[in-house]
């Protein structure tokens, strides 16, 4: 897996995206190459809710030189040096012209910063700091913003995978920032992975349903477009975002509904990590004032039960929204970590959902033939087998605790409560009996 992740990032990463266009485009291609997305389309200029669907978008090149055509800054460089979304514009400019098309920060001041217009017709560049100040306020400068829009479709791709239940999960994220690692390619990369493992994951509970799309436009036209059937069964949801950064924890953005008051399974799930394991996972609260497409998922109208997770998010990165947010800043090793720690999380989801049945009606189930207890005993070797591993990952004392609490009463939240145990060693051995069929749901 890590290998096919980091070829997909390989291939995204140099893809000048947008909302909608050929780059969008290709790499919704490339992302269905890995999950089989079905392509929705809905024309340039629909009104959807309060907004409207924007054109198609696509960069062909631009630079800026001086009037003697000293080059100054290019495409070829990286493609946010154009305003996502600009008008094409070419001419000659005076400083005081230029300077109110060109963008920079100062925060960062050798870096150059992602900035879009998509629903307001300018042109601009972006520049980093220090070479916007080293610019001579006294000469002329050639400006090329090569450009295209046209009328076509804001496009989203939806996949479902089939549980035995009619709860759906959703599973969101975004593909319309150009060459950014963390706050773009992590999401979609993370997907791919997710939905991987959930196809060969036996006996799912919840459907889950992948959605791709352009930040923001696209859960609007998702919402818009779906019918009142599939939104309703919308039984949790999660945003995926900024997953590859150096932080070590796993952050979960809450709910809206548990903002305002109102508990949900999901929300449940995360207050049960956190506690559990403050050192992998925290949460935050609600905020509809920053944050990715949880804000229109859980937007009144809808106010769906969706979570955001991330680990290294938006505003606690000085790299975020420039050039910087690149692969030496985010590691496909923080992102396997992210990956790994979130179908955790899923797992946990499925297996809670059910009440754990025994499969032997009475009696303790002869472990010895199943290879999960010694033949050989004796009163010496008492300790050595309470502290035996019976597998790579699980403990015959622990195995033997969890097995006396699977009587159909318990979910495996209680159970983990009442024997205080990580939440790794308890799905470990839960998957354990139920792969050796001595447990059932």
């Amino acid at each position: 897996m890590d290998k096919i992740i980091d070829q997909l990032f390989n291939k995204l990463w140099p893809i000048c995206r947008s909302v909608a266009g050929p780059g969008y485009d290709k790499s919704l291609k490339i992302l269905k190459k890995h999950i089989p997305f079905k392509i929705k389309k809905i024309k340039s200029g629909k009104k959807i809710f309060d907004w409207k669907t924007p054109k198609e978008w696509e960069l062909i090149y631009g630079e800026l030189l001086t009037e003697k055509g000293k080059l100054i800054l290019s495409t070829e460089d990286t493609n946010l040096h154009v305003v996502n979304f600009s008008e094409p514009y070419s001419g000659l400019v005076n400083y005081e012209k230029l300077n109110d098309h060109l963008f920079s920060n100062k925060n960062l001041p050798n870096a150059v910063p992602y900035v879009t217009s998509y629903y307001k017709n300018n042109w601009g560049l972006c520049i980093s700091h220090n070479k916007r100040k080293k610019l001579n306020k006294k000469i002329r400068y050639k400006v090329n913003i090569k450009t295209k829009k046209k009328n076509g479709f804001l496009k989203y791709g939806s996949c479902f995978l089939k549980g035995k239940s009619k709860e759906t999960i959703i599973i969101t994220s975004y593909l319309c920032h150009p060459s950014m690692a963390n706050n773009e390619l992590s999401g979609p990369l993370a997907m791919v992975a997710l939905y991987k493992k959930l196809i060969n994951l036996k006996k799912r509970h919840f459907n889950y349903r992948f959605l791709i799309w352009p930040e923001t436009i696209g859960a609007i036209a998702y919402l818009a477009n779906s019918k009142k059937s599939e939104i309703n069964n919308i039984f949790a949801g999660m945003v995926l975002s900024c997953l590859g950064g150096p932080q070590k924890k796993i952050t979960f953005k809450q709910s809206r509904k548990y903002w305002l008051g109102e508990n949900t399974y999901v929300d449940d799930m995360v207050n049960f990590f956190v506690k559990k394991d403050s050192k992998k996972f925290k949460k935050r609260k609600f905020s509809p004032s920053w944050g990715s497409d949880e804000r229109q998922l859980c937007s009144p109208g809808v106010n769906l039960p969706v979570i955001q997770i991330s680990k290294t998010f938006y505003g606690e990165y000085k790299e975020y929204h420039t050039n910087f947010d690149n692969k030496s800043f985010m590691s496909i090793k923080s992102l396997n970590h992210s990956i790994d720690k979130i179908f955790l999380f899923i797992k946990f989801m499925e297996l809670n959902r059910n009440i754990l049945k025994p499969t032997i009606k009475a009696g303790e189930p002869m472990l010895g033939k199943r290879n999960l207890y010694p033949n050989i005993n004796s009163t010496s070797k008492y300790n050595e087998i309470k502290n035996l591993n019976v597998n790579k990952t699980t403990n015959l004392n622990t195995l033997l605790k969890v097995i006396s609490l699977i009587d159909g009463k318990r979910n495996i939240m209680e159970i983990s409560n009442f024997l205080n145990l990580n939440i790794n060693d308890l799905i470990n051995t839960v998957e354990l009996l139920i792969s050796k069929k001595l447990v059932k749901f």
